[in-house]
């Protein structure tokens, strides 16, 4: 069983940092590329970062390139998301996910298998 739990949300004021943490179980995570998604109350849930296996590749959706750094550390089983000059509209919970069967990387959903529970962000203006 595939476990993932997120930690490092908070209240923020604008202009402020947070670092997000997952860490995923077992012993295959560095075979996966993984990704972190948000939803804000009343909205689709939508991308936000994704990297490789190796932690060599990185995709973001442009509301975010520039701000926030997704990187991972296979040794620990973790990957990080930096946020830096947060801003309101990156209010929601943050969730991160892991693809089932594959390296490959992707901004779509509906194809990571495995979800945390999520963790609230909050930017305050």
């Amino acid at each position: 069983q595939v476990v993932l739990i997120e930690s490092g949300g908070g209240l923020v004021q604008a202009g402020g940092s947070l670092r997000l943490s997952c860490v995923v179980s077992g012993r295959t995570f560095s075979r996966f590329a993984m990704g972190w998604f948000r939803q804000a109350p009343g909205k689709e849930r939508e991308f936000v970062a994704t990297i490789s296996w190796s932690g060599v590749s990185t995709s973001y959706t442009d509301s975010v390139k520039g701000r926030f750094t997704i990187s991972r550390d296979n040794a620990k089983n973790t990957v990080y998301l930096q946020m830096n000059n947060l801003k309101p509209e990156d209010t929601a919970v943050y969730y991160c996910a892991r693809r089932g069967d594959t390296a490959t990387m992707t901004s779509n959903p509906s194809e990571y298998n495995y979800w945390g529970q999520g963790t609230q962000v909050t930017v305050s203006s």
